[in-house]
């Protein structure tokens, strides 16, 4: 009887045992399964033309290398620069080296070029003439009143003959700079992003390409003048010392600067926006 049961019992065991080995396995859990890296978060500022726009184009490129890009817009050139100082964003991406340094050295912060991308050449507009023979005596232009594009549009009106600054005025020339200006042309400094918007009251206004392309206007077609693509006003993305070198500010500047983006760049704009890389 005992044998019995001992039999018994030990077919048991083995039957537990094979079906035990028939069992499949669990299948793997959310927490066995490989996990995926998270997108590393950029935030860059910038003015809507064609900055935006380019970042906007470049924004899956940049996925594809693990970061995530958040564009914020801004219509004007101070607050770029605060946020950027103050930490609300990585970089920026709206200005030229010597905008930054002026604005760096007035707010007693520090900005550092990473970059340059393209040049939005200054340009010479009007709704009342048609070339520069027909600007009358005591004609009033609207430039832009920050210190270094009033510069630049001084510099742009001495170029073409029209006034003459004093020889050591430099980038930053004011009209204090001017000694000759035989049609008495009146200047009347206003804000950049107003410009567009004084062409029906003023001869001619000298606007930033960004704002003429908003504005509807191709500085190719509709400027009266306009720089040379020698201009040393190259279009800059701008970061903070403590971040300049950081893998995901570097990998913005190398996306920005490929051939993609310098075809876009002509394709898009053609001539209104000159690629600087």
């Amino acid at each position: 009887m005992k044998k019995n049961i001992f039999a018994v019992i030990i077919g048991l065991i083995i039957l537990s045992l094979a079906f035990t080995g028939c069992t499949p396995s669990a299948p793997a859990t959310e927490k066995d399964a490989p996990e995926e890296t998270a997108a590393v978060a950029l935030k860059v500022g910038a003015t809507p033309v064609p900055h935006a726009e380019l970042l906007e184009f470049i924004k899956p490129l940049l996925k594809e290398q693990g970061i995530e890009l958040e564009i914020v817009e801004f219509t004007d050139y101070v607050n770029p620069n605060l946020a950027l100082d103050s930490k609300e964003l990585d970089a920026n991406f709206f200005q030229h080296v010597p905008y930054m340094d002026t604005f760096a050295n007035e707010r007693g912060i520090e900005l550092v070029s990473v970059g340059k991308v393209h040049v939005e050449p200054l340009g010479l507009y009007s709704k009342k003439i048609k070339s520069l023979d027909e600007l009358k005596d005591n004609a009033v232009i609207a430039i832009p009143n920050d210190p270094t594009n009033e510069g630049r549009a001084l510099i742009l009106l001495d170029t073409a003959g029209l006034i003459k600054l004093k020889d050591d005025a430099g980038l930053e020339a004011t009209e204090k700079d001017i000694v000759e200006n035989p049609k008495n042309i009146v200047f009347k400094p206003i804000d950049a992003a107003q410009l567009p918007r004084t062409l029906e009251d003023v001869d001619a206004s000298i606007i930033n390409t960004n704002y003429a392309l908003e504005a509807s206007l191709n500085p190719v077609n509709d400027s009266i003048l306009i720089e040379g693509s020698d201009s040393p006003y190259s279009n800059i993305v701008t970061a903070r010392p403590d971040n300049q070198n950081d893998e995901k500010i570097k990998k913005l500047v190398e996306v920005l600067q490929t051939e993609e983006v310098k075809a876009f760049i002509e394709e898009t704009y053609k001539g209104a926006v000159v690629p600087a890389f």
